[in-house]
């Protein structure tokens, strides 16, 4: 049988650990038990149970406090977790003594650890040699994304990260609930977005050189080319939206495919009315 993971990644304030927390509390109402994995060596707090901790491994402290080493906190991130990979028996370790077979991966958010490094492509690569179906899911702050301008960089590195990791992806934007009124009525044409329209109405001719104006218009198609990119709203107070993400990462991972059908109880007995073929009443 296939195990499954989600790797949730995104920028730091995306919103990662109460993803994590609202999935946990979700799954707990659908009769579903979902397990969560800290991966971020500097995370401080947790208002949910922890599967593992990379902390009980390496603590982003340890690489800043060695006299040897002298690592900055992106620099001593990056150690810990190449770290990790170099103890990913540690990990496996970890995850055969849950029963459950449904793990959140709660992940770092430095970007350069899903762009410029190996490190995670290397995870993904080990889990999937441990029979798991990981998804990723990259979390974009909503209060960031209703300008076009960052909504395109925020497409960008979601892109990105889609494209070195190589896996199933789904993209959330997160804290819908934090936003105005008017920040919600503009945030319906990023859902569905025409991106030569919105950089065309953010850099009108006036301000630009037509260099300029070439380079986004091969930025927007370059986006358009690959359709790939989208992203669904999670609103954490509103559990449809919560329950639309987690049912699109579970296509995504064919979750539950593989599950033995249920026994179907007896029908009545016909002495009582019931058609034995029908399983209705006559």
């Amino acid at each position: 049988m296939p195990r499954y993971g989600q790797l949730v990644m995104g920028p730091a304030g995306s919103g990662k650990s109460t993803y994590c927390s609202n999935m946990v509390k979700h799954a707990e109402m659908l009769k579903r038990t979902i397990h969560v994995v800290n991966l971020d060596p500097a995370a401080e707090y947790f208002d949910y149970p922890v599967l593992a901790d990379i902390r009980e491994l390496i603590h982003l402290d340890d690489a800043m406090e060695d006299e040897s080493l002298r690592f900055g906190p992106n620099g001593g991130l990056v150690f810990c977790m190449e770290y990790l990979a170099q103890n990913f028996d540690w990990l496996q370790e970890q995850l055969e003594e849950v029963e459950d077979d449904y793990i959140i991966f709660d992940c770092p958010g430095q970007i350069e650890l899903y762009t410029h490094i190996p490190v995670m492509r290397q995870l993904v690569e080990t889990l999937q040699k441990w029979d798991f179906r990981i998804c990723g899911v990259f979390l974009v702050d909503s209060q960031f994304m209703i300008e076009p301008s960052k909504f395109i960089s925020g497409i960008l590195t979601a892109l990105s990260t889609m494209v070195n990791l190589e896996i199933p992806h789904v993209n959330v934007m997160t804290k819908i609930d934090l936003l105005s009124k008017k920040a919600k009525k503009e945030l319906e044409r990023y859902l569905e977005p025409e991106l030569p329209i919105l950089l065309a109405e953010e850099f009108d001719d006036s301000r630009l050189s037509q260099k300029f104006k070439k380079l986004n218009s091969s930025i927007a198609k370059m986006i358009d080319d690959y359709s790939l990119v989208k992203f669904l709203p999670m609103d954490i107070s509103d559990e449809d939206t919560i329950n639309d993400v987690l049912i699109q990462i579970d296509t995504a991972i064919q979750y539950g495919e593989d599950f033995e059908p249920k026994e179907i109880p007896d029908m009545l007995d016909p002495e009582e009315g019931g058609d034995p073929d029908s399983g209705f009443d006559g």
